[in-house]
């Protein structure tokens, strides 16, 4: 399918606009680039939303805690890890899509300010955001949510915490994670690709600015081989939960985001695979713009919505 029109004249703007490429930029000053949330749509209204530094195993997590409604039963939670390469993004950046959610899916959305590279390289991350699981499991009375229905999910660098933080609650034997929600994800540390060699430039996320991230991110390329960094060379991909993977038709991610739906169909995990056509790197928070922002919101949502009705309070702990 060829490039939406939306798409095409927004990359023509950004061309036009003079904006160094990322690739060129220092980690502080691509932290300060563009205001995507501009692109995200209206802000809905819900309950309450609170900033909170939760005190974990690993030092304090900044995290942002959106509440859909007054509710005298616990609710389920979806915990949110935002994208930008581990290197830029930010809480505010995921705001309106993570409200969206919340309010969607009538689910307390966690959403994880997670320690950035290259001051605080990997596993600094996945530390952080694997003990936001932690302490949500111990401290459930407190938010007032089911710790025994946890939903994880993120985009692009946050798929790829999400997916990570899935495979570590396995290995670690805690089975309180129900869903993963895995947007346009990262996989693998491998540029080569058939959607790296066709979309390396020209589509938003390029090449270079894919490998500046990486380098940012890693110690070394032996860090690569983890499946704690790139989960589509872990040897055992069973007992995980079930996953919806999102990728988008012009992305450089989009092979490997199908790779690894594919390979945990062949570990017997239920997956939904949904490719959006015409679209780039970042649609999901494009909603304000795309209309396949916005339908990718809903599917998450739903998808939530069903996986937490399918699963009982005692059906997992």
């Amino acid at each position: 399918m060829a490039l939406k029109p939306e798409v095409k004249l927004l990359l023509e703007q950004l061309e036009q606009s003079g904006t160094s490429p990322t690739h060129e930029l220092s980690p502080e000053e691509a932290r300060n680039g563009i205001a995507i949330e501009e692109l995200a749509g209206e802000r809905v209204e819900i309950e309450s939303v609170v900033n909170r530094a939760l005190d974990t195993n690993v030092g304090e997590v900044p995290v942002r805690i959106y509440t859909p409604v007054k509710s005298e039963e616990a609710l389920p939670v979806f915990v949110y890890y935002h994208g930008g390469g581990w290197v830029i993004g930010n809480l505010d950046s995921v705001d309106i899509p993570c409200r969206q959610i919340a309010s969607e899916s009538q689910c307390v959305v966690v959403s994880v300010d997670y320690r950035l590279a290259p001051e605080n390289k990997f596993p600094a991350a996945i530390d952080d955001s694997y003990a936001v699981i932690e302490w949500l499991i111990d401290h459930e009375k407190e938010l007032n949510i089911d710790a025994s229905r946890i939903a994880v999910g993120g985009d692009s660098a946050g798929g790829n915490i999400a997916a990570v933080v899935s495979l570590k609650a396995r290995d670690l034997d805690v089975n309180n994670i129900i869903q993963q929600v895995l947007v346009y994800p990262v996989t693998d540390y491998n540029l080569k690709t058939s959607s790296y060699l066709d979309y390396a430039d020209g589509y938003f996320l390029t090449k270079d600015t894919m490998q500046w991230f990486w380098n940012h991110y890693l110690n070394s390329d032996s860090d690569g081989e983890s499946p704690y960094v790139s989960p589509l060379k872990a040897t055992n991909l069973k007992d995980l939960p079930p996953a919806l993977v999102i990728t988008a038709e012009y992305d450089p991610l989009r092979d490997e985001g199908e790779a690894y739906a594919k390979k945990l169909q062949e570990a017997n995990i239920p997956v939904q695979l949904k490719r959006y056509d015409g679209v780039i790197h970042g649609f999901f928070w494009m909603a304000g713009l795309l209309e396949e922002g916005a339908d990718a919101i809903k599917l998450v949502s739903s998808t939530l919505s069903k996986a937490f009705e399918n699963t009982t309070k005692d059906s997992l702990i």
